[in-house]
């Protein structure tokens, strides 16, 4: 009998590398797959997957009214769509998954990408963040499986439910990489433009440095970054390029000389987060500036690929000239990033995903 897995996500699909590695290896391993997210005013056409996608249609883009819209629309589709198992990723879809797989007796999996109740937007937010709270010691209980994307949150989780999640990091898929790729002095930001991610205060950085910014992504940060590189006269510096598909990043990533990863520490979902451009940067054998974190140190013991540096300009600003200007350190991070390239990829994690699945079904 086959057995089909619906993933549920609250994005429009089109840049969800995460997800489109785990449900191409799910698909790959004899599953029926099939995700669901949301269709946007400004959601471009979804590429052809070895998967299923489907996207619902909401009146609402954000807050209240886009989680109360979405979660209903998603909750009367799951009543219906051929499933056996059930797979709600973070928070936000874990209502509407936990009762239709109770209401239908389906398998239900919880995939934790974040500490949901400790990101920055619900800082100083306790009510919001306490309705959240109740929602998930309410509904992670019932769940079949869980995992996350590091230790520390597994530890957390596993302590706070009483359910033991299970580690698959956020690696990338192993990249080839084009022979002699000639690196320009371009920093490169890549993800979501949301708060503290430490995209305006490189920015500042930017003006007493010899090189190209480069951001690519899109978010509620994004009028707030064109009017700063607008009042700071960057416009020459400073290109945001957008919303790129996971296949075209890589791409561009080869040719920039240092990425940027940088959290602010407001929040336990920050402080323990793993950000899958750690690993997007390392197999494009990219040096970069890195959240000086726990998680982080850990892996940077391991291969030293990145300058961990706190999130403030003049940090910033001398890590980057650092790693501009002394040619022998760039380089010898470079080696380190093309080691930990044979390590930190999506194929080390596929044996974990599958068997988690696996256990469900055939446990």
């Amino acid at each position: 009998m086959e057995q089909q897995i619906i993933f549920t996500v609250t994005n429009d699909l089109t840049t969800d590398q995460r997800m489109q590695r785990i449900c191409t290896t799910m698909q790959n391993a004899g599953y029926q797959v099939k995700l669901v997210g949301r269709l946007r005013q400004n959601s471009i056409a979804l590429n052809q997957m070895p998967f299923d996608q489907h996207r619902i249609n909401c009146r609402f883009e954000h807050g209240p009214l886009f989680y109360i819209e979405y979660n209903l629309k998603l909750f009367i589709y799951l009543l219906f769509v051929k499933c056996t198992i059930i797979s709600s990723v973070d928070a936000d879809t874990i209502l509407p998954c936990t009762l239709a797989a109770k209401v239908r007796s389906k398998k239900l999996v919880f995939d934790a990408h974040e500490y949901f109740t400790e990101v920055p937007e619900l800082q100083n937010r306790d009510f919001i963040k306490n309705i959240w709270k109740i929602l998930l010691k309410t509904c992670i209980p019932l769940v079949d499986g869980c995992y996350t994307v590091g230790p520390k949150l597994a530890q957390i989780f596993s302590n706070m439910y009483n359910k033991k999640f299970e580690v698959v990091y956020n690696m990338p898929i192993k990249k080839m990489i084009i022979p002699d790729q000639h690196k320009i002095d371009i920093v490169l930001y890549q993800g979501d433009l949301n708060i503290g991610r430490g995209i305006e205060q490189t920015i500042i950085a930017m003006q007493n440095i010899n090189a190209e910014l480069w951001i690519v992504g899109d978010g509620l940060l994004k009028e707030k970054i064109v009017e700063l590189i607008e009042k700071l006269h960057l416009g020459n510096k400073v290109k945001i390029l957008g919303k790129i598909t996971p296949d075209k990043l890589h791409e561009i990533t080869q040719q920039a000389k240092i990425g940027i990863n940088l959290l602010s520490d407001e929040g336990l979902s920050y402080r323990y987060s793993i950000a899958n451009k750690f690993f997007d940067y390392v197999q494009a054998e990219v040096p970069s500036l890195c959240a000086n974190f726990e998680e982080y140190q850990t892996l940077n013991k391991q291969y030293e690929v990145a300058v961990l540096c706190d999130d403030n300009e003049t940090n910033i600003r001398a890590a980057i000239k650092l790693l501009l200007t002394d040619i022998l350190y760039y380089q010898k991070l470079v080696g380190n990033c093309k080691q930990a390239a044979n390590h930190w990829y999506w194929e080390t994690q596929e044996k974990m995903l599958v068997s988690i699945y696996n256990n469900l079904v055939h446990g």
